[in-house]
C-alpha cells in the first residue's frame, strides 16, 4: 500500500484547514508502537475513501507548537476535520471499521442513499417497497421483512414492474455497492431509485433482523 501523506506546521492549513474534503488526521510519532501497529489500518482506510476523504498524520516530534495548539496529549489520538475545524476525535489504536465511524458523519452521501434507520422507519410506514438485488436463491434464504426479489441481472427487464410498485423502491444487496452501482445506472437512464447503504450486512450491523422462511 501507498505510504501515508505527512504534514506538517508549514502545510497543515493548505492541506487541513481549507480541504474541500474531510480530513482524518493521525498525530503519531516515530518512537510510538501502538502507531505503527495502527498504520496498516490507516493506509486501507485512505485507500478505500481516496476521493471522499483524505487520511493525513503529523509526527508530534516535528510538529510541537501544532500537537500544544491542538490539545494532543497522547499518541496515536485520530481528528476529524470538516470544513476548516475539528469535529470529532479519540486516542489511542483503532481498526479500520473505528477509524471509519470517525469520517463517516461528515462524508458527502451518494444520490438516493438511505441508512438502515431511515429505511426501518420509512419501510414501517410503507412509504417505500424494499427490493432485493441479490440472487434468489440467497433471498429465499434470508432477507429484509417485505422485500421483494428482483436479482440485479434482471432489473431492466422488470423495471416496469418496479415503477407499479405500490411505493418508491428501494434496492438493497449485500454490502451496498452492488445496490449502489445500479441505483446510478438506472440514475443516468432516468430512473432515479434510492439504496440501502450498507446492504445487509449494514442493516444487521445497525441491529435489526432478517426474516428466515423455513
Amino acid at each position: 500500500m501507498a505510504k501515508l501523506q505527512q504534514v506538517t506546521e508549514k502545510d497543515f492549513e493548505r492541506e487541513v484547514l481549507v480541504s474541500e474534503l474531510p480530513v482524518l488526521v493521525e498525530f503519531g510519532a516515530t518512537w510510538c508502537g501502538p502507531c505503527k501497529v495502527v498504520e496498516p489500518e490507516l493506509q486501507a482506510l485512505a485507500q478505500e475513501y481516496a476521493g471522499r476523504a483524505k487520511v493525513l498524520t503529523v509526527d508530534i516530534d516535528q510538529s510541537p507548537f501544532l500537537a500544544r495548539q491542538l490539545g494532543i496529549q497522547s499518541v496515536p489520538t485520530f481528528l476529524v476535520f470538516h470544513q476548516g475545524r475539528p469535529v470529532t476525535g479519540k486516542a489511542g489504536a483503532m481498526k479500520k471499521a473505528q477509524l471509519a465511524e470517525l469520517l463517516e458523519p461528515v462524508l458527502p452521501r451518494p444520490a438516493g442513499a438511505l441508512k438502515p434507520k431511515e429505511v426501518a422507519q420509512l419501510a414501517k410506514a410503507k412509504q417505500i417497497c424494499l427490493v432485493d438485488i441479490r440472487p434468489a436463491e440467497v433471498y429465499q434464504r434470508a432477507h429484509i421483512a417485505g422485500a421483494i426479489s428482483v436479482p440485479k441481472e434482471e432489473i431492466e427487464q422488470r423495471l416496469e414492474e418496479l415503477l407499479e410498485l405500490p411505493a418508491p423502491p428501494v434496492l438493497y444487496c449485500r454490502g451496498g455497492v452492488d445496490s449502489k452501482t445500479v441505483a446510478g445506472e438506472l440514475a443516468q437512464n432516468g430512473t432515479p431509485v434510492a439504496f440501502l447503504e450498507g446492504g445487509v450486512l449494514g442493516w444487521e450491523a445497525d441491529g435489526f433482523s432478517l426474516e428466515r422462511p423455513n
